[in-house]
């Protein structure tokens, strides 16, 4: 089956999402999910399977293990660049087919309702006073988007950004809650994810790093260029399968993946949750991965973030 020039599914199929239920890889694998299923793209059923840790890196070391099975999927993120950067992983997603790229969110800054870091200007001076002691919740790892960002902030206040003191949640739930709980001053995670606390008014938010302002709920939060910070880098999500999964395999998905995206519950999908559609298949998904690489490793290196290289190394 592997080898016939018309594969299709012929059994359940499994999409991972490398966060707990509600979290950042959670929330497209459902989307996706319904969207597949509702307007039935595919003729097998689907199942969740959620394997939070490492930003997503126990999830692809899942899906790794599956070499050549197409009927295994996972969600893909930044994460799984800037956790082999990090050293926190062997592998990137080389070693695995990347599919499709789906959309992008964007980081937020977020804050208590009433804290004194009213605004970018009070965050940069509360850096400059005592930047270890301002407390940091992070989803879902070092070294990621989220991170990057936060590090472009504090180097723009004239900090070192290793010297931040930051708690990392596997969920970016798990990161709100710990801001609204007060066991963190800021909380940087993605915009979406907030809604509801921001909604309720239980917290603030502080600046977004996007190319421009998002609308409705957003509208008034200043993005990090009007702040001065020159960042409006994105997590985007995607979806990969294991390596070695025949030709055809890879084609039936790009074909699954273009007709679900396409569709006016997709769209109406990303209009709801602020996701930008940054839709890609094939080689302009290979050169934008690439181009991510490259741009994760010049900023994680320029910001102090990458380990030591060891002598000999590459």
């Amino acid at each position: 089956m592997q080898n016939d020039a018309n594969w299709r599914p012929t059994r359940e199929i499994e999409l991972v999402a490398g966060t707990p239920a509600g979290g950042g890889q959670d929330r497209p694998a459902r989307a996706l999910i319904e969207v597949l299923t509702s307007l039935k793209l595919v003729e097998q059923p689907i199942k969740l399977t959620n394997i939070p840790g490492r930003g997503g890196g126990n999830a692809w070391d899942y899906l790794r293990g599956k070499s050549g099975d197409a009927h295994v999927l996972a969600i893909n993120s930044p994460t799984i660049i800037s956790n082999k950067l990090l050293g926190v992983s062997a592998y990137d997603y080389a070693a695995l087919t990347p599919l499709a790229n789906l959309y992008t969110e964007y980081p937020i800054f977020i804050v208590r309702a009433g804290s004194p870091l009213a605004d970018a200007a009070a965050l940069e001076r509360r850096l400059k006073a005592d930047i270890k002691g301002l407390r940091v919740a992070l989803a879902t790892a070092i070294g990621n988007t989220n991170h990057i960002a936060l590090a472009q902030v504090a180097r723009h206040a004239g900090c070192d950004p290793r010297a931040l003191t930051i708690d990392v949640f596997d969920s970016a739930r798990y990161a709100i809650a710990h801001v609204v709980e007060g066991g963190a001053e800021l909380g940087v995670i993605t915009a979406v994810s907030a809604v509801p606390e921001l909604t309720s008014g239980a917290l603030s938010a502080l600046m977004i790093s996007a190319p421009r302002r998002l609308d409705r709920l957003f509208a008034g939060v200043p993005t990090l260029v009007e702040s001065g910070v020159d960042c409006k880098i994105g997590m985007w999500r995607g979806v990969i399968a294991p390596a070695g999964i025949a030709p055809a395999a890879t084609v039936f998905w790009h074909g699954v993946l273009k007709q679900a995206t396409a569709t006016e519950q997709w769209r109406a999908e990303l209009a709801r949750k602020y996701w930008a559609n940054t839709f890609m298949t094939g080689d302009a998904l290979a050169a934008f991965l690439e181009a991510e690489r490259a741009i994760m490793s010049g900023a994680l290196d320029e910001l102090g973030l990458l380990p030591a290289a060891s002598p000999g190394s590459a």
